[in-house]
């Protein structure tokens, strides 16, 4: 076998939050990806390219970008191929199909948080995969860091998945991505490492333990497509990672379909990245991750291989969907207007709505192109269709993207996917690991006890916080944040990630409380909210436009109850002092995208436009509901 000794290819994975694209940004600017001059005006998390990337914090996407490392010893240029992972499980898809362009992973974790719930996820994904693995602990400056703990942990973590001998001897980097500092030598706790002022031993234990592309030299030509993307001007782009052979520019080859099926196609385009951009190229050898252009229907898992001897390389498998929800059109009274203006910008913006199934459809395909750990099946209505993921947030990142294109969507309260087990039915549970202040312990084990969870580990660090893990149905925890933080008074930190199915457990009761309802079409005032504030906390302001149906706040006892919010004060020529006398308004509670999804019933769906979120009932009508309920309580 022939090895490539000028190319490494390296994924990072860690937690959310952990530094991942902060590291990478470091990485960007000292192997001078960059002039000098520009490299000082660049943005933060260069790598968080999506608004709702930065928005939220978090990556969501996974993105490759190289960086031509020179070595300090003179020798040859080296590109490092690195590929910028999310950390949020939700987004499994996009980890499980990084790992398999690389050749081995950085671990990063938090010298304070250590390995939490994700970190486990994404190294059980890479020791799966048989990729040797470097730890770095990074934010040693925190002042709450504890290095020695935190390394620890990790060798715990390892034993833990059952790690073999060879995994287990991993080297170990501390850094300070922030201030761009790496050091082979431990630092004192909440220090910067203060042997080094560069990230040169981070780039040398990389080039010393990720190993090169090795390849046949004999072997036909075999390319695995991990991802797409789209341009303008060339249409659908597939990232590769070149296995065996090589790919050039014009060449024709062989596309082997998921199905099995081949034809022959030829490569019009074809690029490589450097740093953020991709640049045209003329070839790509084995190890090489590059792009191609040229093949309109082309879907990730599936292999260009040599047109003589074509053989085709394993489908990339993902983990199975847990939670589903329903996506349709907007049925409502306001579907297709925009705001409450009347000016020409609004009318301009309803002219662009994307309210019909069709234009509905043809999106949800156009996700599944590029979200492998997406499913979208059909249901009995012919405008709406259920979509599988992995978690809430990565359906509510779904409804939130197709918002701001102009889609208008009717979104059903999210559902656990079950499966069939010996003949009894599954659902998937989560582990729950959970951060909170002494005090608060006893507020978050009740919220979990009615959720049906069970407490497995509990630690004291003694610096007054305690780490609680729970095993809980993923059921429990649709709703469960909002609860979480007022219970915590957001001090609490909570992250889950999936654990398998077990039996189901039976019922639970989440939300105590009912909804108030509007009962009539109007506009929202504020004498008549001043009146129904008592009832409970509203979700409205003055001037809203509300029809009957619409949950326009959440009721103090457990049942509905249907209100006119749009009454108005009643004008007589009779005057007093004490008759005006307006009482404050409480500002109203302005529910997110994902509140309102962890608020709905199952007689309950969100409204989204892009103005607004509104929370309504399934069934609009006061009278067909009260039959409804007669119905089900009386058989």
């Amino acid at each position: 076998m022939a090895t490539r000794h000028d190319i490494r290819n390296v994924a990072i994975v860690a937690h959310v939050d952990h530094g991942k694209t902060t590291l990478v940004d470091a990485m960007l600017k000292q192997a001078g990806a960059f002039a000098a001059h520009a490299a000082e005006s660049l943005d933060d998390r260069m790598m968080d390219s999506n608004d709702l990337e930065r928005e939220k914090g978090i990556t969501i996407l996974a993105k490759n970008t190289a960086v031509k490392y020179h070595p300090k010893d003179g020798g040859d240029v080296i590109t490092i191929n690195i590929i910028d992972t999310p950390g949020h499980a939700d987004f499994g898809g996009e980890v499980e199909r990084g790992l398999s362009m690389v050749d081995a992973v950085v671990l990063l974790v938090d010298a304070s948080e250590g390995p939490l719930p994700q970190t486990r996820f994404v190294l059980r994904k890479a020791l799966q995969a048989r990729l040797p693995v470097i730890l770095c602990i990074n934010k040693t400056d925190r002042p709450d860091s504890r290095i020695d703990e935190v390394v620890n942990e990790a060798y715990d973590l390892f034993l833990d998945l059952d790690a073999d001998e060879d995994q287990i001897e991993f080297p170990i980097v501390y850094a300070c991505a922030r201030d761009g500092v790496a050091s082979l030598t431990k630092p004192e706790d909440g220090t910067v490492p203060a042997d080094s002022d560069s990230l040169e031993p981070f780039f040398s234990t990389i080039l010393s333990h990720v190993p090169a592309p090795s390849y046949d030299e004999e072997a036909p030509l075999q390319a695995h497509v991990t991802n797409l993307d789209a341009d303008n001007f060339l249409g659908r782009i597939a990232l590769l990672r070149v296995e065996q052979g090589e790919l050039r520019k014009g060449q024709t080859v062989t596309w082997i379909k998921r199905d099995g099926t081949m034809s022959n196609v030829r490569i019009t385009e074809l690029l490589m990245t450097e740093a953020l951009t991709r640049k045209p190229a003329e070839k790509a050898g084995p190890g090489d991750i590059c792009a191609v252009a040229g093949i309109p229907d082309i879907m990730i898992g599936e292999t260009l291989a040599d047109p003589e001897n074509p053989v085709a390389l394993p489908l990339i498998t993902v983990d199975e969907p847990a939670i589903s929800m329903t996506i349709g059109t907007n049925t409502s009274p306001l579907v297709g207007r925009g705001g409450t203006g009347k000016g020409a910008e609004n009318k301009a913006a309803v002219k662009d709505r994307k309210v019909t199934a069709r234009q509905v459809k043809d999106r949800l395909d156009r996700e599944l192109v590029g979200n492998v750990s997406l499913r979208v099946l059909d249901t009995e209505r012919p405008d709406a269709w259920e979509v599988q993921g992995r978690g809430e947030l990565a359906l509510a990142i779904l409804v939130e993207q197709m918002r701001r294109e102009g889609f208008e969507l009717t979104i059903g309260k999210p559902q656990v996917v079950t499966q069939m087990i010996d003949g009894k039915v599954h659902e998937p549970v989560e582990r729950m690991t959970i951060d909170v202040p002494e005090e608060h312990m006893g507020a978050v084990t009740q919220l979990m006890g009615v959720r049906k969870g069970r407490m497995d580990n509990m630690s004291n660090h003694g610096s007054g916080w305690v780490r609680l893990e729970f095993v809980v149905p993923s059921r429990g925890l649709i709703g469960f944040r909002t609860e979480f933080l007022t219970g915590t008074r957001g001090t609490g930190i909570a992250h889950s990630i999936h654990e398998g199915h077990e039996p189901w457990f039976g019922t639970l009761t989440t939300r105590n409380n009912g909804s108030l309802v509007a009962d009539r079409a109007g506009a929202v005032t504020a004498f008549a909210m001043t009146n129904l504030q008592e009832r409970g906390v509203l979700f409205v302001e003055p001037g809203t436009e509300v029809y009957e149906g619409m949950i326009v706040g959440e009721n103090s006892r457990a049942d509905d109850m249907d209100v006119n919010i749009t009454k108005e004060k009643k004008l007589t020529n009779m005057r007093s002092a004490a008759a005006d006398s307006f009482e404050a308004i409480v500002p109203p509670r302005k529910l997110s995208l994902e509140q309102s999804l962890e608020f709905c019933r199952d007689d309950e769906c969100v409204e989204v436009t892009p103005e607004a979120v509104r929370i309504r009932k399934v069934n609009l009508d006061a009278r067909e509901r009260g039959r409804a309920a007669s119905r089900a309580k009386h058989g």
